[in-house]
């Protein structure tokens, strides 16, 4: 069975607070953050509110395109 990566970006509200981040268990991921399992940023924040996803099956690129979005103003 393959494996998939996804490259998330989690919201506090609109237009508020993001987080970018890499797993491997996607719906398990953000219930972690929905639930404030997951300390540091996105507890501190309340950045809980999956927006968006990709899937990929290589988990090097998944790292790559997780990096690229990092560098992005958020416009």
């Amino acid at each position: 069975m393959e494996k998939n990566y996804y490259v998330y970006i989690l919201a506090s509200k609109r237009n508020g607070t993001l987080y970018i981040g890499i797993s491997s268990d996607l719906i398990k991921r953000t219930w972690e953050h929905k639930n404030k399992i997951v300390e540091g940023f996105t507890q501190k924040y309340n950045v809980d509110k999956l927006v968006y996803y990709e899937q990929y099956q290589n988990p090097e690129n998944a790292i790559r395109r997780e990096k690229r979005l990092k560098k992005y103003n958020r416009k």
